[in-house]
């Protein structure tokens, strides 16, 4: 097939026939999308993918991103849209094989961001050996979208013996946390409302799956991974305890967070235990295999200030405590309202 001209990635912009099923729209997929997420898959130009039989149980996880602004540090809407996808496929024990991704776009939307966002989402899929095999584009009016919102499904495969499940949790279990939390959020805000301090808050996006390997092979007794996304940590915890019937205490002290993104909460009123995170996870495991499960995670690059946070406890009312770092107590609680809206 041929054109009369190349995409102008440099000052064109979406237009309505890009979105129309017509040439205009096949020259945006074989020029964009089909050139940059290349793969054999993706390269069968059907309707869908035809893909090769797995052994083993399957995962399939959607997930739809509006993050605003659409770049941030550390990452953008693209690199985020595979990153919380994997993730999710992952807290299910799964191994990550196939992504699809839907684009929904704003007319007038500048190429030459498309590009820059296409190419983010190609770089983490490749970096994280998960393929985008298929997918789909449609075109809103000027005024009707927010420039582009993205939707990616991913597949994968849960090897034999592993279940993983939000209502495992058991009282006597620990609590473990692979990092700092509230970086994610902070950054995204922090580009949002033009702040800045005296060190960069930079997103923590990244694909886990590599990470809950290891975690999986260290042969500890594992009951629970959750990516603490929106509503944070706090939220997390709190769909875990209603989903098992137990309450949990958490040690204030033992939570890490970066300075800056400590003074920026403090600043602005908030509490990172409510601020949305891209690249950390929650674990919930056996007690005798806590010690083990920590030695593991810290020696991966993604979790080197991991921490025990916690323990699990009978409590039929599914409290979520915190002993603070004056050794009091407090209810962390769900999240009430939006606390920071559209940051992924």
């Amino acid at each position: 097939m041929s054109y009369t001209r190349p995409l102008d990635f440099k000052n064109g912009r979406i237009e309505m026939s890009y979105g129309s099923g017509g040439r205009a729209m096949a020259q945006l997929i074989t020029e964009l999308f089909a050139k940059v997420f290349d793969n054999s898959y993706l390269a069968q130009g059907n309707d869908g993918a035809l893909l090769p039989c797995v052994n083993g149980r399957l995962v399939m996880s959607t997930d739809s991103h509006v993050v605003s602004p659409l770049f941030f540090a550390g990452g953008d809407i693209g690199c985020l849209s595979v990153h919380g996808t994997i993730n999710d496929v992952a807290m299910m024990g799964a191994q990550p094989l196939y992504l699809s991704a839907a684009f929904i776009l704003e007319e007038g939307f500048p190429l030459a961001d498309l590009h820059r966002i296409v190419v983010s989402m190609a770089q983490a899929a490749r970096e994280a050996g998960v393929p985008i095999v298929t997918g789909d584009t449609k075109v809103v009016e000027q005024g009707k979208g927010d420039g582009v919102f993205i939707t990616t499904t991913g597949v994968g495969v849960v090897r034999d013996g592993i279940t993983l499940s939000g209502n495992l949790a058991q009282p006597g279990d620990k609590v473990l946390l692979s990092g700092a939390i509230g970086d994610h959020g902070m950054a995204v805000l922090s580009q949002r409302e033009g702040l800045s301090f005296d060190a960069p808050i930079v997103s923590d996006t990244a694909a886990l799956h590599g990470l809950v390997a290891a975690m999986l092979d260290s042969g500890a007794c594992l009951r629970v991974l959750r990516d603490p996304t929106r509503g944070g940590l706090a939220t997390t915890l709190n769909e875990i305890a209603k989903q098992s019937g137990v309450g949990m205490l958490l040690q204030e002290a033992a939570i890490p967070v970066h300075q800056m993104v400590e003074a920026a909460c403090e600043f602005l009123g908030l509490d990172p235990l409510y601020v949305a995170n891209e690249g950390k996870l929650v674990a919930i495991c056996a007690a005798e295999d806590a010690a083990r499960l920590l030695k593991v995670m810290r020696a991966h690059p993604q979790a080197v200030d991991a921490a025990i946070i916690g323990e699990v406890l009978e409590d039929a009312h599914g409290f979520v405590q915190m002993v603070t770092r004056m050794g009091g107590r407090r209810i962390v609680d769900w999240l009430a309202g939006e606390q920071l809206p559209r940051i992924c």
